[in-house]
């Protein structure tokens, strides 16, 4: 058994995993179904979310790549492999982008390092690394990418198991700030609503059963998160709502894209 493969604990239900399951992977355990279940119970939404942010996913790397011309992608927080994984996305409009992928979750460290081979004209990395480990993240992250030149930082549904608000905030403006002009931060945020009290309650039953626990915050709360930056139309919105091909109903995972 590797060091990864001892890591891995399939006695509670995991966040990565239960969202491969709610996006129809296979990489999941009974323990992970369970409470998947349980919480689209309280939240029968809950799946078309993970679907949701997935799709955000796709469009926004596909509108740097296409119209803005970044060949650069560092994603934080990557969770399972699945179908259209950012660099596939990428390296089929730009065959070669270069991306860093970053997790501490050893199953999606041992599964990326298995499945996710890019072309051979770019580059694909992977980094064993916490969303707090800011300047090793960085360091190790300037092997593969030319932080002289503009990156799509990608932090999709991670900032919400940093509990603090003003720690939060400070970890992305100290990686938006390593990173050059031109650059781009595109961030999707599990938020609390008025008009989606079933979200809370999904939420406070993943908090008390499941690891890691998340945060949720408001829209406007999300919205702080690109200060500084110039907000790509049509703003902070819900991540269906984000330059979608089709009309879609809002969901409570809320995104945006904003340039250096």
């Amino acid at each position: 058994m590797t060091d990864i493969e001892s890591r891995i604990d399939t006695s509670r239900p995991h966040t990565a995993r239960i969202w491969n399951y709610w996006t129809g992977g296979k990489d999941n355990y009974p323990v992970d179904r369970e409470a998947g279940d349980r919480i689209r119970a309280l939240h029968p939404g809950i799946g078309d979310y993970a679907k949701a942010d997935r799709l955000f996913l796709g469009r926004a790397v596909r509108h740097l790549a296409e119209r803005v011309g970044i060949r650069q992608f560092l994603d934080i927080g990557t969770g399972l492999p699945s179908a259209d994984n950012m660099h596939e996305v990428a390296q089929r409009v730009a065959p070669d982008a270069r991306v860093v992928y970053v997790d501490n979750d050893p199953l999606v460290l041992a599964h990326a390092r298995a499945l996710l081979v890019g072309t051979p004209e770019g580059r694909t990395d992977y980094l064993d690394a916490d969303l707090r480990d800011v300047d090793a993240i960085l360091a190790a992250a300037g092997k593969t990418l030319d932080l002289s030149r503009p990156v799509a930082l990608m932090l999709l549904g991670v900032v919400i198991f940093v509990e603090d608000d003003e720690e939060s905030y400070a970890i992305v403006r100290r990686l938006m700030d390593a990173l050059a002009p031109g650059s781009h931060l595109v961030l999707s945020h599990t938020v609390t609503h008025p008009d989606m009290p079933d979200v809370d309650a999904a939420v406070a039953f993943w908090n008390e059963h499941g690891t890691p626990k998340l945060t949720q915050r408001t829209p406007a709360a999300v919205a702080r998160y690109f200060d500084g930056l110039e907000l790509l139309d049509p703003g902070v919105v819900s991540c269906s709502a984000w330059r979608p091909e089709r009309p879609t109903p809002d969901v409570a995972m809320y995104a945006g894209v904003g340039r250096k």
